[in-house]
């Protein structure tokens, strides 16, 4: 098989696949906002579950509504009969996935499901089948045909319940208000955690405070600037306000410019109204800064005094880019 084949074979693939996904349009209709609003309405869990490559996405489904603000759990349709069925409390919401709706397993799950009373929600390609017709509310996925050659792997079957499954958990998050800081709660850990919640407080507790008058030489400057490492110096006043700054940038260009500079002083080489950042804010902000005014380095206020510098290799150091 030569390279041209094999990528056509790949672009037919998610030509399918493009195909499955587009077809759910004419799908999001009453019985799904139905479906949503139930979920919504719900004072407890939504429990999801399925078979085969099913039960795989139902579990991709309970973990994005588990992040989102939808409490989850995944009861795999073949355990469930022996003995998960006990993790069901009353005011759950239950859906229940499979592409056919006429599985065995399916058969003998939905009639024990039915009798405990919750509401059912059934999700798969066939509006005719076993599932469609003893749940509650039915979301359709029906698919044209599945990516494999054979028309028999789950591919675009699964695609189209993955899909479907973030249209209700991103309605969900919509209906609940959930914000960038509920989503920090729930992800504290990793990258994602640290743009979210990590503070520039947090980033510059072991840093220095730089700082010098506006008659501080430039030898001072330079062993203040040395001494801490940060590249930058605060220019403050007898009440810690900020008055400029000087980066080690500024000193190699005043040094360019003046043979002699034992006269001058920090007044004389500081940038003034500098850039500065609350040590509040979230440390991705004090990047975005730094990168959208192209330079490494803020000065951090508290109740307007000077806090610290934040340094991009802190943040890079936090992992957070």
């Amino acid at each position: 098989m030569n390279e041209d084949t094999i990528k056509n074979i790949a672009l037919g693939t998610l030509k399918i696949q493009v195909s499955a996904i587009s077809g759910l349009y004419d799908f999001i209709d009453d019985s799904f906002v139905k479906a949503v609003k139930a979920i919504a309405a719900s004072s407890g869990r939504i429990v999801l579950s399925g078979i085969g490559k099913s039960a795989i996405i139902a579990q991709k489904m309970a973990a994005t509504l588990n992040s989102t603000g939808t409490p989850s759990l995944f009861m795999h349709a073949a355990d469930a009969i022996h003995g998960d069925l006990g993790m069901i409390q009353k005011e759950d919401v239950v859906l229940v996935i499979s592409k056919s709706g006429d599985s065995p397993e399916i058969k003998v799950l939905v009639p024990l499901l039915k009798g405990f009373g919750n509401t059912l929600i059934g999700m798969g390609g066939n509006v005719h089948s076993f599932l469609a017709n003893n749940c509650d509310v039915f979301i359709n996925t029906t698919i044209e045909q599945e990516a494999c050659p054979n028309n028999l792997a789950p591919t675009s079957s699964t695609t189209a319940q993955m899909v479907m499954g973030d249209a209700l958990a991103v309605c969900l998050m919509e209906m609940k208000g959930f914000k960038s800081e509920d989503f920090a709660r729930f992800h504290p850990g990793g990258t994602l955690g640290k743009k979210l919640y990590l503070r520039v407080s947090d980033v510059i507790s072991k840093n220095m405070l730089p700082s010098v008058t506006t008659e501080s030489t430039v030898k001072e400057l330079i062993f203040e600037i040395t001494k801490n490492r940060l590249g930058a110096v605060a220019v403050v006043n007898a009440s810690n306000e900020i008055l400029g700054i000087i980066t080690d940038g500024d000193l190699r260009r005043m040094l360019e410019k003046n043979e002699h500079f034992s006269s001058l002083r920090a007044k004389d080489i500081m940038s003034h109204s500098p850039k500065n950042i609350s040590s509040e804010s979230l440390a991705a902000e004090a990047f975005e800064l730094m990168r959208n005014h192209n330079i490494n380095q803020l000065l951090v206020i508290e109740e307007n005094k000077y806090a610290g510098i934040i340094h991009i290799q802190d943040i890079i150091r936090e992992g957070i880019i």
